[in-house]
């Protein structure tokens, strides 16, 4: 009998221990600011986090451009907090977060999805384009020495948790990073992202960003 994992309950687990710990480097992978926006007021109080915006699924560079914008403000957002002092979710502030934003090479996920173009959406396309974003992700948490990485894909209801956590533990075999086992969605996470998002004035998408997707809206 195959037991369903609680993702949740991994972390809080593994956050308990941490807490009284030197903080750790997590490299944190981003679709966009929105998804992040819990993600790391959460996190942030946990971890001295990097976000790795790298997104080669939007086909369009206006639209690349508008989102990774949106991340750098809420960044500096949350930054300013920090700085202030400002307590979020009933706790300090935390850490300052800093970003790298990775190439912008739609080609790339272009090559990684081929043959799968008429897949529906939550199917073998998007799995193969987790993998390819959370591939780069590792291999750059390795080469910066990151205790951990993860992603903020699993707060989106669309998402698959289950499949991010099986690619994510994969490659922290291959890299020899730890993955941050993650399914952000729960204890209302997504809900506390629409809030913020609102908070901050953050530009919503409606949909993933690859032309695939965008067809099927």
């Amino acid at each position: 009998m195959n037991t369903v994992r609680n993702y949740q309950k991994e972390l809080d687990k593994l956050l308990k221990d941490l807490e009284k710990k030197t903080a750790k480097k997590l490299f944190l992978h981003s679709c966009c600011a929105p998804c992040s926006s819990y993600v790391l007021e959460y996190l942030r109080h946990y971890f001295r986090v990097t976000v790795f915006y790298y997104n080669p699924n939007i086909s369009l560079e206006p639209e690349y451009q508008k989102r990774v914008e949106e991340q750098k403000k809420l960044i500096e957002a949350y930054n300013e907090q920090v700085q202030e002092g400002i307590p979020a979710q009933g706790k300090e502030s935390g850490y300052p977060i800093e970003i790298q934003e990775g190439k912008y090479e739609p080609e790339k996920f272009f090559e990684t999805v081929k043959g799968l173009e008429e897949c529906p959406e939550g199917g073998e396309r998007c799995f193969a384009c987790y993998e390819m974003r959370l591939r780069k992700t590792a291999q750059e948490a390795a080469a910066g020495n990151f205790d951990y990485f993860t992603t903020t894909l699993s707060i989106s209801p669309l998402k698959n948790a289950k499949k991010l956590n099986e690619i994510g533990e994969m490659l922290e075999k291959e890299y020899g990073v730890r993955w941050l086992v993650s399914d952000f969605k729960k204890r209302d996470g997504y809900k506390r992202s629409i809030e913020l998002s609102k908070e901050f004035g953050l530009y919503r998408q409606n949909y993933c960003g690859c032309v695939y997707s965008l067809r099927q809206e």
